[in-house]
C-alpha cells in the first residue's frame, strides 16, 4: 500500500521527533502528513519549537500509531527538502479550521516538505535487517 493511501485511510496517533543545534531532542502529537504526487509528505508547521529544530537540523523522525488492537502503525525517517509559506496553498491542505481568536493565537504557518529517507514498521526492525 503506497504512503498517501495508508495516511488517507489510516486513523491513529502521531509523533514528530526533532533535535535542537544542540542535539536536545523534542517530541510533538502532528496529524497524518500530507503525502506528495512526487512522495515527499508535508506537515503544517507553527512557529514553535519543532519548527526552530527543522531550521536547525533537517533531519526528523515520525511515528504512527494505528487505532484499534495490537501495536501496528508506521516509523518514518526523514529529511526536510523545501518550505512553502503562501497562506493560500496552505489553506488548501488544512483539515480543520479554528475560531478565529484560535487562529491568531497559532500565527504563521509553513508547510514543510520532507523526504521520506527510510519507512519501518512501528513494532521490529523492518524488511533489511
Amino acid at each position: 500500500m503506497s504512503l498517501k493511501t495508508y495516511f488517507s485511510d489510516t486513523k491513529g496517533t502521531s509523533v514528530l521527533a526533532t533535535v535542537d543545534p544542540q542535539g536536545q531532542p523534542n517530541s510533538a502529537i502532528y496529524s497524518r502528513p500530507h503525502v506528495m504526487n512526487d512522495g515527499t509528505v508535508a506537515f503544517i508547521m507553527a512557529n514553535r519549537r519543532t519548527y526552530a529544530n527543522i531550521q536547525a537540523n533537517p533531519q526528523a523522525s515520525y511515528l504512527f500509531v494505528e487505532e484499534g488492537e495490537g501495536w501496528r502503525g508506521k516509523r518514518l525517517g526523514l529529511t526536510r527538502v523545501r518550505e512553502e509559506k503562501d497562506p493560500d496553498v496552505i489553506a488548501q491542505f488544512r483539515r480543520k479550521s479554528y475560531p478565529p481568536e484560535e487562529e491568531a493565537k497559532v500565527g504563521d504557518l509553513t508547510m514543510v516538505y520532507f523526504e521520506v529517507n527510510e519507512e519501518l514498521p512501528l513494532i521490529g526492525p523492518g524488511p533489511n535487517a
